[in-house]
């Protein structure tokens, strides 16, 4: 599942939550948190795996494009010594094995630099979702304080405070 709808999610959860009298906290079931966090820890780490794939990917694509870079050039020495015997020849050889060696190099450059766009467009793509996972988060916290200083109270605690509760009693739970 994305990310972005699993803080949707969570969002809903919090601003929907039935407000406890008196106080400026509300009411959120555990279970529906935990439900929502471990989604989140599943899917946060498939989309860092996604990254290290593509920068994996990105630098077996230059290396093969080195080897065939390398492999290019000694093809084009071999035929430029094969063909030595005559001035001529040679010329040619050699003004072939140029272009071959500037036509590979230019299609390594290509290469490498369409990997990196393609790269830099998932991780812009990952960091705007990580953001926006923050933002969500912090708004979440910022609406009980929001709820409390409208009503003219002060929360000491806050859902921020509640849900690192919740939290604890959770692994503490899950330790035993």
């Amino acid at each position: 599942m994305d990310v972005l709808v699993l803080i949707d999610k969570l969002d809903d959860l919090v601003h929907n939550a039935k407000a406890v009298p008196l106080t400026d906290q509300v009411r959120i079931d555990r279970e529906e948190i935990y439900d929502i966090l471990d989604q989140m820890r599943a899917t946060i780490p498939e989309e860092i795996k996604q990254a290290r794939w593509i920068v994996k990917e990105r630098q077996e694509m230059l290396a093969e494009a080195k080897r065939e870079t390398d492999r290019l050039l000694g093809e084009a020495r071999e035929q430029a010594v094969r063909e030595a015997s005559q001035t001529e020849i040679v010329k040619i050889a050699e003004r072939q094995a140029q272009d071959i060696v500037d036509d590979a190099r230019r299609q390594a450059r290509e290469t490498r630099l369409e990997m990196e766009d393609w790269a830099d467009g998932i991780l812009s793509t990952l960091e705007v979702n990580l953001d926006k996972f923050l933002g969500a988060v912090k708004r979440g916290r910022e609406r009980p304080r929001a709820l409390a200083r409208a009503r003219g109270g002060r929360s000491r605690r806050g859902v921020g405070a509640d849900l690192r509760v919740v939290v604890e009693r959770r692994r503490a739970v899950l330790a035993r």
